[in-house]
């Protein structure tokens, strides 16, 4: 009944007018950026973030703005994957399987409704799964002590690349690469690290400098690379002929993935390439020979759309409650909070109560203004694929350079906020990820804050690091965060990638 109470509360301060304008906003540009082939919900959030600012937006409805941003995204990945064959971002991979067949058979329309539908079931599935799991683990959370938090802290860099991810090792490069960018400024103790004199220095790296450089920079230098001026293929969306045995035919297969989606995102560094891979797996067994995968089924397409907005919903609940990301975009929003001085973890659930319950009633409401604003102007996303990015990420970098000024008014910064889109660009050319660096910005203050507390409190004995049964436990599974990754990943890459050719006619 407290959780229901919160929740009430929550629908108020989601419900006022601005709020409610904000988050309508959110969810539009969302599904417009997830739309865009290379974009995806990371980027967007990350670009996003100084218009915040700029607006002056409070707390919760600059949170409110992006949590609609970041769903939105979700939603709008599946656009260029249906209709172009191209995944607006590596989730959405796995839509187009079925969505693409069922384009090219004159079903657009009805393949783009019914991802619609399944994203709308995943997505508030997942964000029931938050409200009941949320305040108990923000229960539990409350016992740990600084050498809990620092085996928590990493647990979060071991599980970052996640079983899908390409290799393993430049995760652990990129993730030590963003704790000695942390370490910039002066430590607890007063003193100077890595300064070099630099005033502006002195209070370390600001995160969304950081953020913004490394991933709308670098998109822009790789587009002056690939000198990519051109639109896209055409594709005829015809009239919507969605009946309510087509949406019924799907309703289970969404509930299973999204029930599956939001385990795989709560699970750190599982993700929503995962969610949406065991989705459109579980429901190829369950189906079996009833099932057509891979030449046009509608549950191909509903069951990943419904595990990649679970996860995405699920990636929330070990954001707010432990202050670890369990997704790459939760990585950048953490980043918000950060720099509007909101401590993630058990203490946000009674201090800033109200925030956090009114991003989820936010994020039931948004789930209901994207199914409506998805299937009707469906047309209006669609145009938006023909617009060369010449046009586009011009604007976006226009609104990164405005909103980063806007902040702290300094020349400096824009400087700083290049130097790191230069520095991403040679870092995504080594296929070396861009996230962990911003988690090891973002973590590691927090982390080296817990090591050192626990070493004053122990007199400087590192047998307190793993002194309980919970640190062991972190311990140990950061352990196998590591290992896994070398075992299962290989075998799990290899089987996405012939998921393709298994439901093809020539496999059968």
């Amino acid at each position: 009944m407290e959780t229901l109470g919160y929740l009430m509360d929550g629908f108020g301060v989601a419900l006022q007018p601005h709020n409610l304008m904000f988050a309508l906003i959110g969810a539009f540009l969302g599904t417009l950026i997830g739309a865009l082939p290379g974009l995806g919900p990371a980027n967007g959030v990350a670009i996003l973030i100084p218009l915040a600012f700029t607006l002056g937006l409070a707390p919760e409805t600059a949170l409110i703005m992006l949590t609609s941003v970041y769903a939105g995204a979700m939603y709008g990945g599946r656009i260029s994957s249906i209709l172009l064959n191209i995944p607006g971002d590596e989730p959405a991979m796995m839509t187009c399987l079925d969505g693409y067949p069922m384009a090219q058979q004159g079903k657009a329309s009805e393949a783009l409704a019914i991802s619609a539908v399944a994203s709308f079931m995943g997505s508030l599935i997942a964000t029931i799964g938050l409200i009941l799991l949320a305040p108990l683990l923000a229960d539990f959370a409350l016992t740990f002590g600084p050498a809990e938090y620092f085996a928590l802290f990493l647990l979060a860099f071991a599980t970052l690349g996640g079983i899908t991810g390409k290799n393993p090792m430049k995760t652990v490069v990129a993730a030590a690469i963003g704790l000695m960018i942390a370490t910039v400024g002066i430590d607890s103790t007063g003193v100077q690290r890595f300064t070099f004199g630099t005033l502006e220095l002195y209070e370390g790296v600001d995160f969304i400098i950081a953020i913004v450089g490394l991933f709308a920079i670098s998109e822009l230098l790789f587009f002056i690379e690939e000198k990519a001026g051109g639109g896209k293929e055409k594709m005829v969306v015809n009239k919507l002929s969605l009946k309510w045995k087509d949406i019924r035919e799907i309703l289970p297969t969404s509930f299973r993935g999204g029930v599956l989606g939001f385990v795989a995102g709560v699970l750190p560094g599982a993700g929503a390439s995962l969610g949406s891979f065991i989705s459109y797996t579980l429901e190829k067994r369950v189906l079996g020979k009833k099932g057509y995968f891979g030449k046009g089924d509608p549950r191909g397409v509903a069951a990943p759309e419904a595990g990649n907005n679970g996860a995405s919903s699920g990636a929330l609940v070990p954001m707010l409650t432990l202050g670890v990301p369990g997704s790459g975009t939760t990585a950048v929003l953490l980043a918000l909070l950060i720099s509007l001085n909101i401590t993630p973890g058990p203490l946000m659930f009674t201090q800033n109560a109200d925030i956090v319950w009114g991003v989820i009633a936010a994020l039931l409401i948004g789930n209901f203004l994207l199914l409506i604003l998805n299937i009707p102007l469906v047309g209006i996303f669609v145009k938006l694929l023909s617009v060369p990015p010449m046009y586009l990420l011009p604007i976006v970098t226009m609104i990164a350079f405005v909103g980063i000024y806007s902040i702290s008014n300094t020349i400096f910064d824009l400087y700083f906020m290049v130097a790191f889109g230069v520095g991403g660009y040679f870092l995504r050319k080594l296929e070396i990820p861009l996230v962990p660096i911003i988690l090891g910005l973002l973590l590691g203050p927090e982390m080296e804050k817990n090591l050192r507390h626990a070493m004053d409190i122990s007199d400087g004995d590192w047998t307190i690091l793993w002194n309980s049964g919970l640190a062991i436990g972190l311990w140990v599974f950061a352990g196998l965060g590591l290992i896994l990754p070398y075992i299962v990943g290989p075998i799990l890459r290899r089987r996405m990638r012939a998921t393709p050719d298994s439901g093809s006619p020539e496999s059968d």
